[in-house]
């Protein structure tokens, strides 16, 4: 399954690889892929993750979780 978030506050490559990083991090998460131009992080999981738990993710590397699209 998939859930796209939008994260505020990526401007770079570097950015990018924090968030996936973290975002796979979280337990269930299988992938994840940041798109710079959209501001969206695709998120693959192998079981359901709840929605706070993949903000709260973001938060802790200082980037700002928007929404889940």
């Amino acid at each position: 399954m998939e859930k796209v978030l939008m994260v505020d506050g990526m401007m770079c490559n570097h950015c990018k690889m924090t968030v996936e990083k973290a975002l796979k991090g979280v337990a269930g998460v299988t992938d994840a892929a940041v798109d710079l131009e959209k501001k969206t992080a695709t998120i693959t999981m192998e079981i359901e993750v709840p929605d706070e738990a993949l903000m709260n993710a973001v938060r802790e590397k200082n980037f700002t979780p928007v929404k889940f699209l």
